[in-house]
């Protein structure tokens, strides 16, 4: 499956992950005739005089590389406005603390990632006072049973990470206009090429650039996408000035040359992952495969109707003691234990055993069990990283 619905007029999404748009190739109105962006490292920009405009003047507050990203990111995702952040915890943090005021209240999904819980339990509730509510954001009624005029945000993770539950996107972003409510969606086991939270209602979208945009497990950032000038204009002073957790040049650099390969890779991921996800499902000593590709997901139905694919992630069920699961582990050649995913390599990761400190198990979050494994496919050869499996398993 491929994604070619885009708001933009003229290109399909893989022309546009190339870069074919003006802006994405030559960041400097007027520069020179470079085919890939240039990678600009100063900190500082030459004053042009008082009668003339100055694009930039000093790279905290814009840089023509990261400029470029920015504009690239917003086009993948059919939005008018990206900013890219020093990882993606950075762009969760700037997007919550811009868009909530002391004292308010978030409606978030009860399933997401560990460090996005410990944002808003310890630091926005412990710190700044705000109200949050975590609800099983799978059924929509749950979201609108505690979302009111008073909510500033509903926040959901889709595909989330570990458990991959997704959330109606279309569903919720009705319940949150209804409300006037701000909707942010964080899409980053997805990626812009198999999900487009914008187009489904949301305000704004959020990647962990580090994940599959870069693809390539050599640079840290996080990406908002939004299509409300008020918002962007916020998070922009934000970025910019506020909290100045802007993305650097080279990271910026790193990253746009990632994503010109980003379809391609999704689909060798998403084919991988699948028959990964089929080879687990028929193994005696697994007792359950989180996969929305699979049949026997309860939610592949919504999977398939809001997401062009199912990606390369997937978790699953060892039925077996941690020592085993460990040991299973430890039998892996292809499969390289360790935190983080969306590379071209093949990660696993059990979070019981090798983050047990960061592992959500407050009593409103989703509990993790403590024989999951969690699996980034990579792009190697299908065959062989079943076979790595097969040799590994007991």
């Amino acid at each position: 499956m491929t994604r070619d619905t885009n708001r933009s007029p003229k290109h399909r999404f893989r022309t546009l992950a190339v870069g074919s748009d003006p802006n994405g190739i030559r960041p400097v109105e007027g520069g020179p005739d470079d085919v890939i962006p240039p990678l600009h490292l100063s900190t500082t920009f030459e004053w042009a005089g008082s009668d003339e405009v100055t694009d930039h003047a000093y790279s905290r507050e814009s840089n023509p590389t990261r400029v470029a990203l920015e504009d690239q990111i917003a086009r993948l995702e059919g939005g008018e406005h990206g900013l890219v952040f020093a990882s993606g915890m950075a762009a969760i943090s700037t997007t919550m603390l811009s868009l909530v005021t002391p004292g308010g209240h978030i409606v978030s999904s009860d399933s997401v990632y560990s460090g996005t819980e410990k944002l808003l339990t310890e630091i926005l509730a412990g710190n700044f006072g705000i109200d949050v509510d975590f609800i099983d954001a799978r059924d929509p009624e749950n979201v609108a049973a505690v979302a009111d005029s008073d909510t500033d945000l509903i926040w959901v993770e889709t595909p989330s990470n570990p458990l991959m539950r997704l959330c109606d996107v279309r569903s919720i972003a009705d319940i949150a206009q209804d409300h006037n409510v701000a909707f942010g969606v964080d899409s980053t086991f997805a990626s812009p090429y198999f999900q487009a939270p914008l187009e489904l209602g949301a305000d704004v979208v959020v990647h962990s650039t580090t994940k599959y945009l870069n693809g390539h497990s050599d640079s840290t950032g996080g990406a908002v996408i939004t299509d409300d000038d008020a918002v962007f204009e916020n998070l922009a002073f934000s970025q910019q000035t506020g909290l100045g957790n802007m993305l650097a040049p080279f990271d910026c650099y790193l990253v746009a040359r990632g994503i010109k390969t980003l379809p391609t890779r999704m689909e060798d991921h998403e084919k991988n992952a699948m028959a990964v996800a089929r080879f687990l499902e028929d193994h005696d000593w697994v007792d359950r495969v989180h996969y929305p590709g699979l049949e026997s997901h309860p939610q592949h139905d919504l999977a398939t109707e809001q997401m062009s694919g199912y990606s390369g992630m997937l978790s699953f069920e060892f039925d077996g003691t941690l020592a085993e699961i460990e040991a299973f582990v430890e039998g892996l050649d292809i499969f390289t234990p360790g935190a983080s995913l969306g590379g071209v390599e093949s990660l696993i990761e059990v979070p019981s055993l090798m983050i047990p400190d960061e592992v959500g198990h407050g009593p409103a979050t989703a509990e993790i069990p403590e024989n999951l494994v969690r699996m980034s496919v990579g792009i190697e050869d299908v065959d062989d990283l079943r076979e790595d499996l097969r040799t590994a398993l007991p």
